[in-house]
């Protein structure tokens, strides 16, 4: 074997279910397709060694979980802000911004893979991805190898250099933790799998129109919004009033387009007038969550690289 005859139409079609390990593992699109970008590259340099004791896809797998490993010792645990802290009590605009790594962000289609088709759309979920960051990194490997891609222990254990004892011990562990572990963003995430498709063009239409009594009414009582980077977020109908009223100079005027993310779930892309051309330019993704067809929770993603990321375009006319 050389590094010549390494199969890069074979790694590729291990692409969209690395990419979706690698992003349940980190949190993180960029994170993960960093550490896919690297995974080929190690397996290329590396593929003289490859002496077949073990799967072509088992050795891919093995140089993947190593690089999020390596990441993960490296890093902090991200996050959702309503994890992070309580509720604003003061009705200001956000000004306190963490960095990009410190938040889970959403993730676009991963391809139709097979291997993953079947589980993602709730694994996929940003209230899982939110759970899934509170295991140790070789427990996240584990659970994820086994519940997510239904691994056999003994594919798992050569994939991460353990014994499939330690496989079984590392998922029992994980299992528990997941089990007790109470995440605020995990509570307001038991509601309906998908948003009516009424209640989002009422959004969208309350929204743009930045008619703040219909856009609060569509809220449950308690309903709130947060706002990656800003660790501040709104809870209550009386706050997110405020709040909207407050920030009308900036939102006034949006357009939204509807789009998908983690696994097929609707979102809409917020576009906000630009102030130095006469047209729409990105500011976030919103993801609603919804409960009897009112909204508990509103994730606006600001972050301008999700745009291209989701295939959005750089710009729509006023």
């Amino acid at each position: 074997m050389n590094e010549a005859a390494f199969d890069m139409k074979l790694f590729e079609s291990f692409k969209p279910g690395l990419t979706s390990f690698c992003y349940r593992m980190l949190g993180s699109m960029d994170d993960a397709d960093d550490a896919v970008q690297e995974t080929s590259i190690r397996a290329w340099q590396s593929w003289s060694k490859f002496r077949q004791d073990s799967s072509i896809k088992t050795w891919i797998y093995r140089i993947a979980s190593n690089l999020c490993l390596d990441k993960l010792r490296q890093s902090k645990r991200r996050t959702l802000p309503v994890d992070l802290a309580d509720p604003a009590v003061s009705i200001v605009e956000p000004n306190e911004v963490l960095p990009e790594s410190s938040w889970i962000w959403p993730a676009p289609e991963f391809g139709e893979n097979p291997e993953d088709i079947l589980v993602r759309k709730d694994t996929l979920q940003l209230c899982f991805i939110a759970l899934l960051q509170t295991l140790p990194p070789r427990q996240r490997a584990v659970l994820i190898l086994k519940d997510v891609f239904e691994w056999s222990s003994k594919q798992i254990a050569e994939t991460l250099g353990i014994t499939p004892a330690a496989v079984n011990s590392a998922l029992q562990r994980a299992r528990e933790t997941m089990d007790r572990t109470q995440l605020r963003s995990d509570e307001y995430s038991k509601m309906d799998v998908h948003p009516d498709s009424d209640l989002l063009s009422r959004y969208v239409e309350a929204f743009e129109q930045f008619n703040i009594d219909a856009l609060v009414s569509l809220f449950h009582e308690e309903g709130c919004m947060s706002m990656p980077p800003f660790a501040m977020w709104i809870s209550g109908q009386d706050d997110l009033s405020k709040f909207f009223a407050l920030t009308r100079w900036h939102c006034e005027g949006s357009k939204f387009l509807r789009v998908t993310v983690n696994g097929g779930y609707p979102a809409l892309a917020q576009y906000v007038p630009s102030e130095e051309a006469p047209v729409l330019v990105p500011w976030g993704i919103h993801v609603l969550e919804v409960k009897d067809n009112r909204i508990v929770h509103v994730l606006n993603f600001i972050n301008t690289k999700l745009f291209s990321r989701l295939g959005l375009p750089e710009q729509i006319d006023r």
